[in-house]
């Protein structure tokens, strides 16, 4: 969970009353932290929710403070106006960093607090909703020291010189790898790229070559910067554009006029930042049931002015308007939950339930256990895997063609954004990331896959499996169907196997399970071209099958 340090001096004068260190720790829980230490004006937070970036800062605790101490409550209003400052994209970005999106704040008024903030929540950001700069990085840049048009391209490693980010001597972006203390800890991110990503503005200037460094001319700020420019880049808009509200919003609470960039891609034109605040909804009835708090109108549409939403009766429901810098409302929920943090978790009173429930385990996790016992009864390994996982896993890198699955709206990250249809990959990627470890490698996984299923409520279900993977240089078909055979027999189930085709495995060394005429699952030897994918040398068999169906 995030951590930050802010300023209590500060904070108090962001939330616009002056509230005791012990009033603070009850008003922190608003803001879903807790106060860890205390150092003279130093409060140590531990955030606890990290899909709130708009959290780790002083700013973002004040604005949720201010709903519950304050009269400002509602939704924040933020206005923009427009920077004429252009940003050009060169083509070549496309296979090396694709996306930017910046913001300009003018006639800020920084102390040593602020800056110190400003700095924490890019820190942050960057590390933990930008996977460390993986996904996007940001930079502040002074306004005054660049000149529009700003070109987002490309540098061959020793086709520029500039002096980084508190170094002295002009560096190519080679040497910054090689020499600064940035480039050694981030140059990873670019390891494989011919040409590095740069900004540079219309005189010439460098103003960054992200994810590493910023330069020491425009990519400083100091409490004496009056005007910034502030940029995101990275792969991904749905990432990029939250971030840069996160920040925006920061800076406005900050005092800054906030102003659009125009970004100017190949094929697109967008300009933002787009501040406009978001729009949902909530049944009552829906709530009541789910907090337990049996609320009438008005002391919902209170509770969710404290949680700084507007809220309005229409009907059966209560239609809201909240903050741009909140990318995390995906479901009626969401919005529930903050109707609960308002209303405090501590006034919750306990109710015993009138009706005792027995619980048990249930079947499929009885099952589940004695198919466990019978794996490791055949000398296999167990390991557990993630449900979460990436197109690239499931079809690219199995030599298959992508089809429909479950996926995250709001991913955070490219490499976890969507739900496992199979287990084989899963096990596939365990063995490739232990090639150092002595062979024969004999695993087993029982785990859920989730598929669509229209006719479900939540349009999936889950399905339990069963996948099993031999890897040693004499794995092959007749070792792993050995291994079917026992484990079926043992379980008491009765198959069939029958020839098919199927591109994740080698052809004519391949079948399909089949129980009661029924496809079960898949056994076989795994294709050289998904071991190649997988960076694996040494021959694999596998199988899996849908415990659900047996």
């Amino acid at each position: 969970m995030p951590k930050i340090e802010v300023s209590y001096k500060d904070l108090c004068n962001l939330v616009g009353r002056k509230l005791s260190v012990e009033e603070l720790k009850d008003a922190i829980l608003f803001a879903k932290g807790e106060i860890d230490a205390v150092d003279g004006d130093l409060l140590k937070i531990d955030v606890k929710d990290t899909n709130r970036p708009d959290l780790w800062s002083a700013e973002g605790i004040a604005r949720e403070i201010q709903g519950r101490y304050t009269k400002n409550v509602g939704c924040p209003k933020y206005s923009v106006g427009n920077s004429n400052v252009v940003i050009k994209v060169d083509k070549k970005m496309k296979s090396v960093r694709p996306y930017t999106v910046c913001v300009v704040a003018r006639n800020l008024k920084l102390n040593k607090e602020a800056l110190s903030q400003l700095i924490q929540l890019q820190v942050k950001v960057d590390q933990t909703f930008g996977r460390n700069r993986r996904e996007f990085s940001s930079g502040y840049y002074d306004l005054d020291k660049i000149k529009s048009p700003i070109n987002f391209t490309t540098v061959k490693p020793d086709g520029i010189k500039f002096v980084p980010l508190e170094f002295r001597e002009e560096l190519t972006p080679k040497e910054i790898l090689e020499k600064h203390p940035k480039g050694k800890e981030f140059g990873h991110l670019l390891a494989g790229y011919k040409e590095y990503p740069i900004f540079i503005d219309a005189k010439g200037e460098v103003l960054s070559i992200p994810p590493i460094i910023n330069s020491n001319n425009s990519g400083q700020i100091t409490e004496k910067t009056k005007n910034i420019f502030l940029e995101c880049s990275g792969f991904n808009l749905k990432f990029l554009l939250p971030a840069l509200n996160v920040m925006a919003c920061a800076l406005a609470d900050r005092g800054a006029r906030i102003e659009t960039v125009k970004v100017a891609y190949p094929d697109k034109t967008i300009v933002p930042p787009d501040l406009t605040p978001r729009k949902s909804s909530v049944d009552i009835e829906y709530l009541n049931k789910i907090s337990g708090l049996h609320l009438n109108e008005k002391q919902i549409t209170n509770l969710l002015g404290q949680a700084r939403y507007d809220a309005k009766i229409k009907g059966s429901k209560i239609e809201v308007v909240y903050p741009a810098y909140r990318q995390d409302i995906m479901h009626q929920r969401d919005v529930v939950e903050d109707v609960i943090i308002s209303f405090g978790y501590n006034k919750i009173e306990p109710v015993t339930p009138k009706l005792p429930t027995v619980g048990s385990e249930s079947e499929i996790e009885k099952l589940s256990g004695k198919i466990a016992e019978i794996m490791v009864g055949l000398g296999l390994q167990e390991v557990l895997s993630y449900t979460l996982t990436n197109s690239k896993n499931l079809f690219d890198k199995m030599n298959l063609k992508e089809e429909r699955i479950v996926g995250i709206e709001n991913a955070v990250s490219d490499n976890w954004n969507v739900f496992r249809n199979w287990l084989l990959p899963s096990l596939l990627e365990f063995l490739s990331a232990n090639k150092h470890v002595e062979y024969p490698q004999k695993i087993f996984e029982i785990g859920d896959a989730v598929l669509i299923d229209e006719s479900k409520e939540t349009k999936t279900r889950d399905v339990r499996k069963l996948a099993c993977a031999i890897a040693d240089s004499n794995a092959g078909y007749q070792e792993i169907s050995s291994m079917l055979d026992a484990f079926l027999s043992n379980a008491g189930v009765k198959y069939k196997l029958k020839a098919v085709e199927h591109n994740s495995f080698l052809n004519g060394r391949v079948a399909s399970v089949l129980v009661e005429g029924k496809q079960i699952g898949v056994i076989g030897e795994i294709n050289p071209v998904v071991l190649e994918n997988w960076n694996l040398e040494i021959p694999v068999a596998a199988f899996e099958v849908n415990l659900d169906s047996i």
